[in-house]
């Protein structure tokens, strides 16, 4: 599979071949704790998670099996003496575009209970590294490290702990949002939705409104026309939730409806200020006006929101 537009040269395979050398390579030996298992870490652990167990204080406590990470850390200031086989490993990666880091999974066997008092040392080894992978954050190899801690010559439990070192892929623009189709008829319209008004068409012959803008009265033929600014108060009269097909600006699903506003015409526009899932027929919405900044310039769009507590 070819590295391009993530920065990952077609040398894969080679470096693959040398990534794999590593396997089996001590990146720690024997090395201590900087601290005996103690109380004060424990209860601070506990605290922090809101474990009550009581099996983690009094005399005889243990501390968290999944504590064993932390008796192995080396704080702010580090672990001196690390084996230089790690950075050589990483070193590679980085100078082969794979320059971003994620950890993506540990595992964790427990042997025996940690108890105050205890002196840990460790070992650790580059387990394994993958095949090269090309994941949705990009493409690079996933590396497994296992650390095995003791108590005097006592297993007491391993850990494996797995990395993504991967070139970032290349992130595409933000597509940008549908746009209206503005013509001599619903111009007006728009220029007041930038005015943040609703303009509704009124008829000067019979007075009645219409919605959308027509060149003509659909009840007397009239050409002439104003306009009244609507109130922004309405209810769903009907409703849809959009699944499919999808619009790379849009996330699916989102509900559009049919709203009826207070003066007595519809409109479809989006319904927000509740999951989609939780619109209904007749919810009290109100109207508002949102302005979208995507590559296809500043656009501001009418909305609906729904009635505080009517959810």
């Amino acid at each position: 599979m070819s590295g391009q537009g993530t920065g990952v040269s077609e040398v894969h395979d080679e470096l693959g071949v040398r990534l794999k050398a590593f396997e089996g390579r001590a990146t720690a030996v024997a090395r201590g704790g900087k601290d005996p298992v103690n109380e004060p870490m424990i209860r601070h652990w506990c605290e922090a998670l809101g474990d009550t167990n009581p099996a983690y204080s009094g005399p005889d406590a243990i501390a968290p099996p999944t504590m064993l990470q932390a008796w192995t850390m080396g704080g702010l200031s580090g672990h001196t003496g690390r084996s230089q086989a790690y950075d050589d490993l990483l070193t590679l990666l980085d100078e082969a575009g794979c320059t971003s880091v994620v950890a993506t999974d540990c595992e964790q066997e427990y042997l025996r209970p940690l108890r105050p008092g205890d002196e840990i040392t460790f070992d650790a080894v580059i387990e394994s590294v993958s095949d090269r992978k090309t994941t949705k954050l990009g493409t690079g190899y996933f590396v497994t490290t296992r650390m095995d801690v003791r108590v005097g010559p006592d297993l007491v439990g391993t850990h494996h702990f797995r990395i993504l070192k991967y070139a970032p892929a290349r992130k595409t623009p933000k597509a940008p949002r549908p746009r209206p189709v503005i013509n001599r008829d619903n111009a007006g319209f728009w220029e007041g939705v930038d005015r943040h008004q609703l303009l509704i068409q009124r008829c000067t012959g019979c007075a009645t409104l219409r919605f959308p803008w027509l060149p003509g009265c659909n009840a007397c033929g009239g050409l002439d026309w104003d306009t009244v600014e609507s109130s922004g108060e309405g209810t769903v009269y009907s409703y849809v939730v959009m699944h499919h097909p999808p619009f790379p600006a849009l996330d699916p699903p989102y509900a559009v409806g049919l709203i009826e506003l207070a003066e007595g015409v519809r409109m479809i526009s989006s319904v927000v200020g509740v999951p989609y899932d939780k619109v209904r027929i007749g919810l009290p919405v109100r109207l508002e006006f949102q302005r979208h900044e995507d590559p296809g310039g500043a656009l501001v769009l009418p909305v609906f929101r729904v009635h505080e507590g009517e959810a």
